[in-house]
């Protein structure tokens, strides 16, 4: 049974809630609960979205910097493996996956907001990956998925000085898709989950392109994606669609996810 990481399920969206007090540090358990919560989440083709939440006052303040001491470089690997399969188990749920930023999001929280699709931030949120601070690199993904989402420029910047990220940059910047006021931020991103949750099954196909394609060549990525479209055609709700389409016009299919 999860000490640190629990799944709760409404109406399509599961919320995967970490609680471990009092700055939801995050240890081998704690990675090792959210892999099993990810993979598990992940398997309910009733559940269509998802949610990532550190409760109401902080995300996550980063690694449990208490077990780096002595650690030799073999083992510093090895727990860096462990932070990347939890984060890759969530970032390769089929679901649609919201970060809800309550706080800190600091060196492996701001991974794992990272490793979501969207982030949505609370006023008081502060990210950075302050990693360089401690004469060491970030180990979860941050000097690969911070790239990505930011340019590579900034993304150093972030990254060599330490320093923290304020909602308004993180919104300027496209780390973040909203900010919120801090009572109002996971009710905005279950909002947002669900409004995903109700749309058609392909959503699952579309995900899938975008991260088959991201490490492959153009012409090898649209073919990829050539497969995922003949996918969607096995599905209840691209016959749904496109009969909804002609009798009605664009935007007012009831789709069933299926």
């Amino acid at each position: 049974m999860s000490e640190f990481v629990r799944v709760e399920t409404s109406s399509g969206v599961a919320t995967i809630r970490i609680d471990r007090p009092k700055m939801n540090a995050l240890n081998p358990q704690v990675l090792s609960e959210l892999t099993e919560a990810a993979n598990a989440v992940g398997a309910h083709r009733d559940v269509r979205a998802a949610v990532i939440w550190g409760g109401p006052r902080i995300f996550a303040a980063g690694a449990d910097i208490g077990g780096f001491t002595g650690l030799a470089p073999a083992a510093a690997q090895a727990l860096s493996r462990q932070f990347n399969d939890a984060f890759l188990a969530v970032e390769n749920m089929p679901q649609i996956t919201v970060a809800a930023v309550n706080g800190y999001a600091l060196g492996g929280g701001m991974e794992l907001a990272m490793a979501t699709e969207f982030r949505v931030a609370a006023d008081d949120a502060v990210f950075g990956q302050p990693e360089i601070k401690l004469g060491i690199i970030p180990g979860g993904g941050g000097t690969q998925r911070l790239p990505r989402l930011v340019g590579i420029t900034r993304a150093k910047e972030i990254i060599y000085t330490g320093r923290n990220v304020y909602p308004d940059e993180a919104l300027a910047v496209g780390l973040v898709s909203a900010v919120h006021p801090a009572q109002e931020t996971y009710d905005a991103a279950v909002e947002m989950a669900a409004g995903y949750a109700a749309g058609p099954a392909a959503l699952r196909m579309a995900k899938q392109a975008v991260m088959d394609g991201l490490p492959l060549s153009l012409a090898d990525a649209v073919a990829r994606e050539t497969e995922h479209f003949g996918e969607c055609f096995s599905t209840d709700d691209a016959t749904i669609g496109v009969a909804s389409f002609l009798e009605k016009g664009p935007g007012k299919a009831n789709f069933t996810g299926r």
